[in-house]
């Protein structure tokens, strides 16, 4: 897979003519984003981290548990809901064209945003 083929961007970000498919991947609608301006084409909610571990996760305040964090979710991205919604995605992708994962968090690099990233390159891989 490209780094042209999948791109991320935060919803508040000035939208790119070459975004091609945008597919949000929060579980909650960005406050303060109209749909007409958040511009979405496919909202994912299914990808993302389930409600107890996000909750778990945003409870650190000393940012502490983010490995663990990575872990719980790869391995929640393995039940059915959760591949179900990884297949669209890799469907969006190999479908061709650019996907922009958009996403509401402050943090980016520190959120479930790479580990989906990862999780897709590995599944973009197999034969």
């Amino acid at each position: 897979m490209g780094s042209s083929e999948v791109r991320v961007r935060r919803v508040y970000e000035p939208q790119e003519d070459t975004a091609g498919t945008r597919v949000l991947v929060d579980r909650l609608w960005p406050r303060g984003e109209s749909k007409e301006k958040a511009a979405i084409d496919k909202w994912l909610k299914d990808i993302t981290p389930s409600n107890e571990l996000r909750a778990w996760y945003h409870e650190d305040r000393t940012g502490t548990r983010y490995d663990e964090f990575v872990d719980r979710y790869r391995t929640e991205l393995t039940d059915p809901v959760h591949t179900a919604a990884v297949r669209e995605l890799v469907e969006l992708v190999e479908e061709g064209g650019p996907v922009t994962l958009v996403t509401a968090v402050k943090d980016v690099p520190h959120s479930h945003v790479p580990v989906i990233v990862d999780h897709l390159e590995h599944e973009l891989r197999r034969p």
